[in-house]
């Protein structure tokens, strides 16, 4: 199956009360051990890159081996530029072929985020591009991107913000964080339901790595239809690596270790779809 954008899975997941596992990728076996988790549990999956990895791999490169991958694969597969910080990258990331597209104007004040948000809709729907945004300030750190505080979105303003901007899903902030929680997150999970009450667009949770499966499955109940996890697959291909070097220190293959990485990571996501419950969900 060709690459296909994120707007039918995700007004699907709408519809059907399940989320879409969105996951970011750094290499090859990434791609390969994602897609491979969504044959065997029949699920539609995007995956995604942030600016960073971007900068180690490039979007051609990202482009040709996810577009490699989606072509062998029976489910639907998207590629999604994760936290576009710029227009000119989300321009670029459309170029190069992925077929939905971030921009995060979130560290921007609300009336830039607008206008920033809505440049990027405009230059991308008229290519059939669907466009998240990010509204409110999600903690943390993932890459080079990174949040001081915390700041929840506000409902009325996100109604606001998809109408002006015309977006396809947002991404709003509830008290998640980027990278493993140092203690343990407080969740505002009645805000999603606030949110989902006034605004059409599909929503979006970012920051779900080292979430309980319980925190996941009641954002998801309350209208949460995509769910992204980034750090959690490579501490798994990295601890599978060094596991494999612990146990036989003479490998010296790149293959076997990428085997082992990819195992790890295979397994990691289908746990986490089932969670959002998009298994069995591909059409």
């Amino acid at each position: 199956m060709p690459f296909v954008t994120s707007e039918k899975m995700l007004t699907d997941a709408q519809k059907g009360g399940y989320a879409v596992g969105a996951f970011n990728v750094e290499n090859m076996e990434m791609v390969k051990a994602v897609i491979a988790a969504a044959e065997e549990l029949k699920a539609p999956v995007m995956l995604q890159t942030t600016p960073s990895t971007i900068k180690y791999g490039t979007l051609e490169t990202y482009a040709a081996i996810v577009a490699a991958e989606a072509k062998k694969a029976s489910v639907p597969v998207c590629l999604h530029l994760d936290h576009g910080n710029s227009y000119e990258l989300a321009v670029d990331a459309i170029a190069a072929g992925y077929t939905s597209v971030m921009i995060d104007g979130s560290h921007e004040n609300f009336e830039e985020n607008i206008a920033v948000s809505k440049k990027v809709v405009e230059k991308a729907k008229a290519q059939g591009i669907p466009v998240e945004a990010e509204l409110g300030k999600v903690g943390g750190k993932e890459d080079d991107l990174e949040a001081d505080a915390d700041t929840n979105t506000d409902p009325d303003e996100a109604k606001e913000f998809v109408e002006r901007t015309g977006i396809s899903s947002l991404a709003i902030a509830i008290g998640t964080a980027h990278g493993f929680y140092v203690g343990t997150p407080v969740l505002d999970k009645e805000r999603v339901s606030e949110i989902k009450k006034l605004v059409s667009v599909p929503l979006v949770l970012h920051g779900a790595s080292g979430l309980t499966d319980e925190d996941v499955r009641e954002c998801v109940q309350r209208g949460i239809c995509k769910v992204n996890f980034a750090t959690e697959l490579r501490a798994a291909y990295t601890a599978a690596v060094k596991k494999l070097l612990e146990e036989k220190p003479e490998t010296f293959d790149p293959k076997k270790l990428g085997v082992a990485g990819m195992e790890s990571v295979k397994e990691l996501v289908k746990g986490r779809m089932k969670v959002c419950g998009c298994d069995g969900k591909a059409v």
